[in-house]
């Protein structure tokens, strides 16, 4: 292999057809490039970097690395389930990072830097992370874009040869985008280290990128060099075309809601130790109202939604209104849940129940993470329709993990909606969707909330993606 080549697949094909492309894959990697695999949800970016990875057999072709037989160390790869590999996470559950008494086993963030947190290496890292206060908190209440962050910092010091990024600035906030971006510049000008970004959205290709490996259904287009791409607009229009106009929505089995308030908190305070998350936080939200919910990684949305969803049991120690009624006088978990439709990173992190995607939809009837009761003929007929209005209709009896994690955020996205809602909660809702999606998605929203009686709370880090019904806004600074 020439020295000048780091990585070459040469027609390789695996042994299961599940995970072949529509002809032998062929891929070179020279010293000094810095790509990014760039295609819509499902496309195949994921099945080629682990084919690059080694992790599959291959039935013809071969995997080649630079001075070394195999890619363990070689190439490292940062996905945002990749949490569920780090020792003592895999056995905690979604609602756990709520109820203090039953995170004490659950390892802070410097118990996975022991070895190295005296490094000059790991101080510097931390230092233009800017996470230097996340030391202290333990793995389960790092918010979404924080705990990306600290995947990323574990990943670099191993110091890999290739780095690969799946969608790696999905969300991070606008200054953790820019920060990020400023050190994959400052990585691959000063460190011997070539990056890979897996890209559902070409909007995002950073400066540093050289040369794009563009991919749809599963077949791999000629690589490019990044001016080239980007100017080719028939090629991005034909890897993510307009979407189709959305069918009509299903009609909801609920009666409208005639409640006047939504949910209401007053002088709310939530603290974990000596860590203030929410201080005197009051906001009202009545029946109807659209709000964007904004704030930057670590400023408490995800612990005030926790609250309003029924997982937080700090709510029974402030006063909180939901639906009318006072939280805590006799309501139970569930007859709050069963009208709200909720969906947020932590959610689709937490749910690893391998089952048929519409069983995935189906447990939104039950608001539960998997399905342990049987759905009823009709509710097993509206989550197929709500599959179908979200474009994965064809998905529905293949396993949920087997699915990318863009058509996983679509079963999700279904779920939430197929129990028709008086109350729609969107964390992130399109983090991981590409271009088309995106736009379906949106659109979907606004004929959701076009009905009477639908109330929105959305949260982004991306204003323009903000849907159109959207007419109030509630932003949230992190403490000092």
């Amino acid at each position: 292999m020439s020295n000048n080549i780091v990585v070459d697949i040469k027609n390789a094909v695996s042994r299961l057809p599940e995970f072949r492309f529509s002809r032998p894959l062929n891929w070179t990697i020279k010293k000094g490039e810095q790509w990014a695999v760039v295609g819509p949800n499902g496309a195949g970016k994921t099945l080629i970097t682990n084919i690059m990875r080694q992790n599959y057999a291959l039935k013809e072709g071969g995997v080649y690395l630079k001075n070394c037989s195999q890619a363990a160390g070689f190439i490292k790869s940062i996905a945002f389930k990749d949490i569920y590999s780090l020792a003592g996470f895999r056995h905690s559950y979604y609602q756990q990072r709520w109820h203090s008494t039953e995170t004490d086993e659950i390892p802070l963030v410097e118990d996975f830097f022991r070895k190295v947190i005296d490094t000059e290496h790991f101080k510097e890292l931390i230092a233009f992370f800017g996470i230097e206060d996340l030391l202290s908190k333990r793995i389960i209440f790092l918010s979404s874009g924080e705990l990306r962050k600290f995947l990323i910092v574990n990943a670099l010091l191993e110091n890999p040869r290739i780095l690969i990024l799946d969608n790696p600035f999905i969300g991070l906030d606008t200054a953790s985008r820019k920060l990020l971006a400023g050190m994959l510049d400052e990585m691959v000008s000063f460190k011997e280290i070539q990056i890979i970004l897996l890209l559902s959205n070409p909007d995002e290709l950073p400066e540093m990128i050289t040369h794009v490996l563009p991919v749809r259904n599963k077949t791999v287009y000629p690589g490019m060099l990044r001016p080239e791409f980007l100017r080719d607009n028939t090629l991005v229009e034909s890897l993510f075309p307009a979407p189709v106009e959305t069918m009509e929505l299903p009609a909801g089995e609920t009666r409208q809601s005639s409640h006047t308030i939504t949910f209401s908190m007053v002088n709310v305070s939530i603290k974990y130790g000596e860590q203030t998350i929410l201080s005197n936080l009051n906001w009202e939200v009545r029946n109807g109202e659209k709000w964007a919910l904004l704030g930057p990684n670590g400023s408490g949305k995800s612990t005030l939604l926790s609250l309003v969803f029924a997982d937080n049991p700090q709510a029974y120690a402030n006063t909180i209104y939901l639906f009318d009624r006072k939280r805590g006088s006799g309501e139970s978990i569930w007859d709050i849940k069963k009208r709200i439709g909720y969906v947020s990173p932590e959610m689709h992190l937490y749910y690893q129940e391998n089952v048929p995607a519409w069983q995935i939809v189906g447990s939104g009837f039950f608001d539960s993470i998997g399905l342990y009761r049987k759905c009823n003929t009709g509710q097993e007929l509206s989550a197929l329709k709500w599959m179908a209005v979200f474009g994965i209709e064809r998905l529905k009896d293949r396993p949920f993990l087997s699915l990318s994690s863009g058509e996983q955020r679509l079963a999700l996205l279904a779920r939430a909606f197929v129990k028709n809602p008086d109350l729609l909660i969107l964390d992130e809702p399109l983090h991981g969707l590409d271009i088309s999606n995106k736009n379906k998605t949106v659109h979907i929203i606004e004929q959701f909330c076009k009905q009477a009686g639908k109330t929105l709370v959305y949260v982004t880090h991306y204003l323009h993606e903000l849907p159109p019904c959207i007419d109030r806004r509630f932003e949230l600074t992190k403490p000092v």
